[in-house]
Order: C-alpha cells, then structure tokens, then sequence
C-alpha cells in the first residue's frame, strides 16, 4: 500500500512501549488516526482543542511514565501543541509529536491549514524530524522506519521529553472502500540497552573525601515523583552523614520523617545570624526545580564552598550559582555506595549534628508558629485549603495549579501522614495554561483520586480540559474564586499600582456553577464555614462523575489572611 510505513509508524510505537494516543480531529492526519485507532494495542482518545490534548498526554505520560503519542493535523493545530511542549520538556515528560503536513511544494503557497512546520517547537523538543513526502521508495520506507525508531528511543531516553516527526502527507489521504489498514508483521523495530551509571571507585573515593571533611552537608531534593528505593537510600544517607534534607511539596519527600519541609517560610522570616549559622558547606542536590524564592536567594548570599548535582547525563542547571560538580550517575547508586563506604569520625559527628539540629530547631519553630495561626484563623481561603489538606485520602494524587495554589501548598505542608499522596504540579514553564488537563490525563489514566487545587484564572482559562466524551469520576477539583490572580495582590510591586486591578489581577466574575452545570458535574459552593466539613465528607473519593467545589473569597481577605500568616511566623522569632 503506498501509505504502508505510515501506517506502521503506530505498530513501531507498539513495538516500543506506547499504550496510549491522544488523536486531535482533523483531515490531513487521517492515515495517522486510522492507523492508531486501529491498533489492538493502542488505546486512543479525541480531543478537539490541541492545547488541552497536549497537556492531556502530558499528564497520561507523566502518570504511566510511559511516552504518549500526540496528533494532530496540519496547521495552527500544531502550534495548539506548543505550551505543554515546552512543559514536557522542562519537567523531562516522553511525549512523541506526529504533526500532519501539506506537502513542501505548497508551504507559503496561500494554501488552506499550510503554515511552516518545520523546527515548529524549536529547542522544546530533543529532536524534530521531517519525513519525506514519498513513501514507496526503498529508501524512503527505510529512512521512515529509522527516523520512527530513532524518535521513540529519544523519547525514553535520559533526559526524557518530547520528539517531534512532521509527516508531510499527499492526497488521497483515506483508504479505498475496500481497502484494509494491516501492520507490516516483521518490521524491524531497533532496541538500545541503556548503561548502568554508576561510580567509579577513584570518583568515590574524591567524592567520600570531600564529603568526610564536610561539616554542613545540606542535601536539596527537586521536583519528581516519589521513589520507595530513593527515599529509603536518601534517608540512610543523610542518618549516615548527619545531612539535613529540604525538599518542598513538589519533591515528593514528605514521606521521610525528617524532611524539613517550611524552609521556604522560615527563610523569609528569620535573621541574618540565623542565615548564616544554616550555611551549608556542601549541597547535594537532585532531581528538578525547587518552588522556594527565598531558598535559591539564601544560597545565592550564603554560597557553599561545593555543590554536587546528581543525574546520569546532561548538564544541569547552576539554580544556586554554585555548581562545583555534576555526577553523571543514577542517584540511587550514589546514595547508597557513599553510605555504604564513608566512615566519620566522633568529632566530625557530633559537629555534623549541631548543624543538622540548627535546621530541626528552625523546623519547629515554624511547625509551632504555624499551627498557631490555623488554631486561631478565622475563616478563609488559606485555612480552608489547610482543612483541605489535612482530609486528603491516604492514596491520592495531589495536583497544585501554578500561581497562588502551588504555593499555599507549599506552606501548608504534607508530613509522613500523608505517604500515599503523590504531589504533581506543571513546575517546568510554570504556566496556568494546562494545570486542569494535566490532572484530566492522569485521572484518565490512574485509578485513584486525583485532587485538583486551582485557582480560578487557571481554571478557567483551561476550561476545554473537559471538553470530550469520557468521563473521569476520579477527579475531584477545588477552585479558589477570588475574583482574579491574587497573587498581584501579595507581591511587591503591583500590589502598589493603581492599574493593577485591570491589567495585572485581572478581575473577573465567574462562576464554576456554569462550567458544572454544562459537562454534567457535581458542584457545591462553600462560603460560610458552617458548609466546609460536611462538603468535605462527600467531597473525596471517586463517584460516579466529576466533582466541583468552588470555595467563594475575596481580593483582600485573601491578602489579610497571607499576610497574618507572615506576621504570625515573625512572631516566632520575637518570642
């Protein structure tokens, strides 16, 4: 057939792991869609706006920690890609891009849905490849098939993220009524072994040195999912080394018991002296982005004489402008080979634990200033969404939106009560754009719940998150309204201008009730806090559809009620 290596573009992705498409309607893709739905082994689903598609494979991806197919046809559709692109890329997410096209001859032609694909998503993606228009040449099917093998093995590897094939297409694009889309049998589907990075004994032995004479080791868990066997080596490591570990909501380490986990709170709020007594000697780090400011200002002012990031390939990032070292291992193996071969001495030890107890003491200060204040808060959206919090189910998936949402986690906290709870949150770009459809594609994909915290701009600028035919009665979706993007309101510098309403905050008026009634949810509106613990009771869980709470504030309770949480902290250290 002359559409035959395209068709197996969907059989070869088979062949390499992928169990999932995310199909976006249109002509110019019809051998890609019907090649897909199709396939015995690929589950498929249509979703009509791009954007929300993309960050819907996203969260599927991120989810099955497998690599999702996206498609979609020719033209502005495959811009509609971009932000969750861009998203996959930064938080390391294997997404395979198949973007339809016209042939080349009708680029800049005036041509209908014909716009320069080539190198669309520029740097966001590992790789971008054009296939040929011709798919009967010899050459060509074999250039097709490496390309297809070459995309799907990049796509998985270390750093994982998005590959993109643009597949320019000649008409007839549908099959002949009597004719019938097979899969080639013996395709040849190439495998790679991937190596095991681990140290050599000189590198452990130079890292073991520096880390023996290392007084304040401060290790700084980024953002990524929880991994039992790196948490347990973690944790000995840090027993081991007297290290302290600080890892916010979205590092996931909120599992261990000693995890200092308000570093963010207490370092906006504590002095100088107490600054520079934290000072580390050595930080450790591992996995992606940190969510706190005033943690990346701290290590800026107070550098550490070494800082070591572990990940197998690639270069990292230098977030605190101290990298010393980059340790191209997986950090599973680094953990336990430096735990299993170091030796301290008593000296070194006890010197080792006044550091570690420095950081405990500010922990705990915070921990006791903090409950103060939710003892004593009256009724608003930081106390609601503490109450929130505190009733997660056991085994759940926590999604923060980006702006306020993401950080009233934050200093909200999870502790070793909350182990079973998986925090995700769109930390690469940090965009509001597609926090909804992420928690849409893991809803879709996993089977317990899954816990939506958004503010009201992310919500409903994302509202086609919803807009398909499967329902997801795990999710379960928390909508701060305060009339606009609060945060503008708490920052320095807009919160003192005059246009900030209009051009920054951005007010609004809407209301979730609608969006609930439209696509068939449950709703319930909480405003009073006589309605928050018996909406909470029926509240998590999975029912039979979508439910919606939508908890009614304000511009300027919402600010009092930050702000009184700041000064309570401050207190803290004026007691």
């Amino acid at each position: 057939m002359r559409l035959q290596p395209i068709y197996d573009i969907a059989e070869l992705c088979a062949r390499h792991g992928i169990r999932e498409a995310i199909l976006c309607p249109g002509s110019r893709c019809a051998p890609l869609t019907l090649a897909f739905s199709r396939h015995q082994e690929i589950r498929c689903r249509t979703i009509s706006d791009e954007r929300s598609a993309a960050f819907i494979a996203l969260g599927i991806a991120q989810q099955t920690n497998m690599p999702v197919a996206l498609i979609c046809t020719s033209g502005s559709a495959a811009y509609n890609f971009a932000p969750a692109i861009a998203e996959a890329s930064l938080q390391e997410i294997s997404l395979l891009i198949l973007t339809a096209d016209r042939p080349r001859e009708w680029i800049d032609q005036w041509d209908g849905q014909t716009i320069r694909q080539n190198n669309i998503y520029g740097n966001h993606v590992k790789k971008s490849f054009d296939l040929p228009e011709d798919c009967s040449h010899p050459d060509s099917v074999w250039y097709i098939n490496r390309v297809t093998n070459e995309a799907l093995i990049l796509t998985q590897e270390f750093p994982k993220g998005p590959v993109h094939i643009n597949i320019p297409l000649r008409e007839p694009l549908y099959p002949s009524a009597n004719e019938k889309i097979i899969f080639t049998k013996n395709i040849r589907s190439i495998g790679v072994n991937q190596p095991k990075l681990v140290l050599s004994e000189s590198d452990k032995n130079s890292l073991i040195k520096i880390l023996s004479r290392s007084t304040n080791v401060l290790l700084i868990a980024g953002q990524q999912d929880f991994d039992q066997e790196l948490a347990k080596a973690v944790n000995e490591f840090c027993k081991v080394n007297q290290a302290v570990l600080v890892g916010d909501v979205i590092s996931n380490y909120h599992a261990l018991p000693d995890t200092i986990r308000y570093a963010d709170v207490f370092l906006s709020a504590c002095s100088e002296a107490i600054k520079k007594a934290l000072k580390p000697d050595l930080v450790i780090t591992f996995g992606k982005s940190v969510i706190s400011k005033n943690l990346k200002q701290f290590l800026r002012s107070f550098s550490p004489a070494q800082h070591w990031h572990i990940q197998p390939t690639g270069i990292s990032a230098d977030t605190f402008q101290s990298l010393t070292q980059i340790i191209h291992c997986d950090p599973l193996s680094v953990f336990k080979s430096l735990s299993d071969s170091i030796t301290i001495d008593k000296s070194q030890l006890i010197k080792k634990e006044k550091y570690t107890q420095r950081w405990k003491k500010e922990e705990q200060r915070t921990q006791l200033s903090s409950s103060r204040y939710f003892s004593e808060s009256s009724f608003n959206e930081l106390s609601i969404l503490k109450e929130i919090i505190s009733s997660l189910p056991k085994r759940c998936n926590l999604h923060v939106a980006n702006s306020m949402s993401v950080r009233y986690a934050n200093l909200i906290g999870l502790t070793e009560k909350n182990k079973g709870v998986q925090v995700y949150s769109n930390r690469g770009a940090s965009g509001i754009d597609g926090c909804t459809s992420t928690a849409v594609g893991h809803a879709l994909s996993s089977d317990v719940p899954n816990i939506l915290i958004t503010g009201d701009l992310a919500f409903f600028y994302d509202r086609n998150a919803f807009w398909h035919n499967y329902s997801i009665p795990n999710l379960n979706i928390v909508v701060v309204n305060n009339g606009g993007g609060i945060i503008f309101n708490l920052i320095d510098g807009p919160d003192q201008l005059e246009e900030k309403d209009q051009y920054f905050i951005t007010e609004q008026k809407l209301s979730a009730v609608h969006l609930a009634n439209e696509f068939g949810f449950h709703y319930q509106r909480i405003e009073t806090p006589k309605k928050l613990k018996p909406s909470l009771k029926d509240f998590f869980g999975v029912g039979q559809k979508t439910n919606i709470v939508e908890i009614i504030s304000d511009q300027e309770s919402g600010k009092k009620a930050f702000n009184k949480f700041k000064e309570q902290i401050k207190k803290g250290y004026e007691s």
